[in-house]
């Protein structure tokens, strides 16, 4: 099984920031969040991205957690740190309509789902039956779900992916990836 996990609130979520590769820690709310999620779960193996406030919640787990680039957010260049309604009408519309949308120094929802992608499949060929939990933000965990349905980068504007949520993908050699469950927010109750 694989568990794609979103990491814990921040305070640029708080704040309706984009956060892109910004490397912030968890707030409060974040740590708790963790803590819960880490208390749901029993993985044998966790990834996480680099970013701290995956790796902080990925931490919650008690295990060790190996690090990979891949599941790192979208890159949003020049609008990173920006509130979203900074950005135009025009250019969200943009975005929403073409998966090959490049933000100002940044990369394309079609790029972020070809990176994610591999290290799905790579996870899934290494780990085979184990249960891993991937750490990581909203844009990866979009794609993972893509991957899992045999859909493309043009479902991430479709999905709606909670602050600290998790969604299951069943793995089994040989067999294509299925989406069990999708954005479950229980276990903060």
């Amino acid at each position: 099984m694989l568990l794609l996990v979103r990491h814990g609130r921040t305070a640029a979520n708080a704040a309706g920031l984009l956060q892109g590769r910004m490397d912030l820690d968890l707030d409060d709310e974040g740590r708790r969040q963790a803590a819960l999620i880490g208390a749901s779960c029993t993985p044998d193996v966790v990834i996480s991205s680099p970013l701290r406030r995956a790796v902080q919640t990925a931490e919650a787990f008690g295990l060790p957690v190996e690090i990979d680039d891949r599941f790192l957010e979208l890159d949003y260049g020049e609008f990173d740190g920006r509130p979203l309604g900074e950005i135009s009408k025009e250019t969200w519309a943009a975005w929403r309509g073409d998966p090959d949308f490049l933000p100002p120094g940044g990369e394309s929802l079609r790029m972020l789902q070809q990176r994610v992608e591999a290290g799905l499949t790579d996870l899934a060929a290494r780990h085979g039956e184990r249960t891993v939990a991937m750490v990581s933000h909203v844009s990866p965990i979009k794609a993972g779900v893509a991957w899992a349905l045999g859909v493309g980068p043009e479902t991430s504007w479709r999905a709606h992916v909670a602050q600290a949520s998790i969604s299951r993908v069943r793995l089994s050699p040989g067999a294509v990836p299925v989406l069990a469950s999708f954005n479950e927010t229980s276990h903060l109750d």
